[in-house]
């Protein structure tokens, strides 16, 4: 862990002529150490619906204040103490309401996105799902202890944000330490199947409160059976070390406003420092780092993975991928699957429709095939030509709500990453599909180490990526591609992508992705930790499978697009 890290000296240095009012250098601050701030707060304040308001205020009162500042190393530490007053602030402006007023329905709290904008898995998970059982004062804290054991920030800086000496912090802590393993206990116990716990939780309505965080730790102290996990569970610092930061919503908004005016008109009308830089900072100037695009004046700031190009324009909110796509995330070591069959998979292209020939672009849609054998290695994937995918959802859509939808454009790879979610809702699995099909699409792929209903659990033998015998399953429609954790299409041409989530609970990760992301996915295999190799399903040619639900046309509701349209 690091005790003594300083600001970088890029950083100083930008800091510097950002004071000195060099308005590139106030654009790449602000959206250099935005990721930093969302981050902050969003965990302290679990996902609520004031965070942008309080990251914008946060920022706001960091460029307007940035004179003040004398010692340009300092400026890390600063900036989060600013983020934490608001935080603070907020807390008394607004007393704490109930828990279930806390995120707006339909809403994914700042664990869940955590989980599903890293592609956690595991007991990484679990800490990022065990953060939501904590109390407002604790979840303050881990925000910035996080950061501390990644190595974003020091423990200095987080004394100093809190506004506590560092060994009053160090008791904090590890105070805090004690009660993220109890609620890591928590979440562990109720993905399992003990009869008491499910007895017990008849009555409890699914949001985490401290009343059933007391209630459910003390069943899991004298029950043998929710404890039995405990031998193997890493420390949560040694886990939290290797999370990134959680990237800023795609479509987020930074609106700078200043009493009641546009930054704009406050630097015609004030005086100062301040004035001169909020005003320069409104111009339209675009500045971009490995990070993410933030078009000053408010417009959007759109999330790139690192190593990818960045977008040459301002238009829209879009994402593009050429060379490389977003690194797949790997799951732990899994019992083998329940579904497991000892015959390879038939080949996915043998397939032809009853109404189409072999050969035909479009004639060809998947077969529902059995599960290879874990230790099958795929077929060779051919290489198709890449010029790159833009996304309307940018390097990152997350889709969780029935009518979400992604538009794809280009030439290239695009991963669909799987998150069921039937400890929320199982049931009957309404597909996703895919509209406005202009040119070609192919499934070519699929990969994450395992397919869906692959075994997730070595306690508990009923669970799977689909459910469990406790809390039910995502059921798939009747003939429809069992689906693996991750899915990968070609698009030659143009194509909308729209979740059509009904009965089960399931979202959709979205990323322009590239041919050697895809080939390295496919050969993770058992020898790595994967449950299975990764499946191509593409032969080269117009003859390769289309996915099972996909139009030319554009339907007023996705969801009636036919399992095996024609294209």
């Amino acid at each position: 862990m690091r005790t003594d890290v300083r600001v970088p000296r890029q950083w100083r240095a930008t800091v510097a002529a950002a004071q000195a009012g060099d308005r590139q250098a106030l654009d790449e601050l602000v959206e250099g150490w935005l990721p930093l701030v969302y981050n902050v707060v969003g965990r302290a304040l679990n996902g609520h619906a004031d965070v942008d308001d309080v990251v914008q205020e946060t920022m706001l009162r960091a460029v307007g204040s940035l004179g003040t500042l004398r010692d340009p190393d300092s400026f890390r530490s600063w900036l989060v103490a600013i983020a934490m007053r608001q935080v603070r602030d907020r807390a008394r402006r607004r007393p704490e309401r109930k828990l279930d007023e806390q995120v707006p329905d339909g809403t994914a709290d700042f664990a869940e996105l955590t989980v599903l904008r890293l592609q956690l898995e595991g007991q990484r998970r679990e800490v990022a799902e065990a953060v939501r059982w904590l109390d407002p004062e604790d979840r303050q804290l881990v925000s910035l202890w996080w950061l501390e054991v990644s190595g974003e920030l020091t423990r200095r800086e987080l004394a100093a944000a809190v506004g506590i000496s560092r060994q009053h912090a160090a008791v904090r802590v590890q105070r805090l330490k004690e009660r993220l393993e109890t609620s890591r206990g928590i979440v562990r116990a109720l993905d399992g199947a003990c009869p008491g716990l499910r007895e017990l939780t008849a009555r409890w309505d699914g949001r985490p409160d401290s009343v059933w965080r007391k209630r459910l730790a003390r069943h899991i102290r004298g029950c043998g059976y929710c404890s039995d996990s405990r031998d193997s569970v890493v420390p949560a610092e040694r886990l939290l070390a290797g999370i990134a930061l959680v990237p800023v919503p795609v479509g987020f908004t930074l609106s700078l406003a200043l009493g009641g005016k546009t930054a704009v008109a406050a630097s015609v009308t004030s005086a100062g420092w301040s004035a001169k830089v909020l005003g320069a900072l409104t111009k339209p100037a675009v500045a971009v780092t490995a990070g993410a695009t933030i078009v000053a004046g408010g417009a959007y700031v759109v999330v790139q993975t690192p190593g990818e190009s960045a977008p040459r324009t301002a238009v829209s909110p879009t994402a593009v991928a050429t060379d490389g796509g977003p690194a797949t995330s790997r799951p732990a070591t899994a019992a083998p699957s329940p579904s497991a069959s000892p015959s390879p998979s038939p080949s996915p292209t043998s397939s032809a429709s009853a109404s189409g020939r072999a050969g035909v672009y479009g004639s060809v849609v998947d077969a529902v095939d059995r599960a290879p054998d874990p230790d099958t290695r795929p077929g060779a994937l051919p290489h198709r030509p890449e010029s790159g995918i833009t996304s309307t959802g940018g390097a990152h859509a997350v889709l969780n709500h029935r009518g979400d939808s992604v538009t794809l454009s280009g030439r290239g790879y695009v991963l669909l990453r799987w998150q069921i979610s039937p400890q929320y809702r199982a049931g009957s699995l309404v597909m996703p599909s895919w509209t406005g099909l202009k040119g070609k699409l192919f499934h070519v792929a699929s990969g994450g180490g395992r397919r869906m209903d692959d075994r997730v659990s070595t306690t508990d033998t009923s669970a799977t990526g689909m459910g469990n015998s406790a809390v039910g399953y995502a059921v798939l429609p009747s003939g429809a591609q069992q689906m693996w954790q991750n899915e990968y299409f070609y698009v030659d041409g143009s194509v909308s992508l729209t979740v059509n989530e009904r009965g089960a609970d399931y979202g959709l990760s979205v990323f322009p992705s590239s041919w050697d992301a895809v080939e390295k996915d496919v050969l993770y295999g058992p020898p790595d930790g994967a449950v299975r190799y990764g499946l191509v399903r593409d032969d080269g040619t117009d003859a390769a499978p289309v996915p099972q639900y996909v139009t030319r046309k554009t339907p007023a509701d996705a969801s009636t697009v036919p399992q095996r349209s024609r294209v």
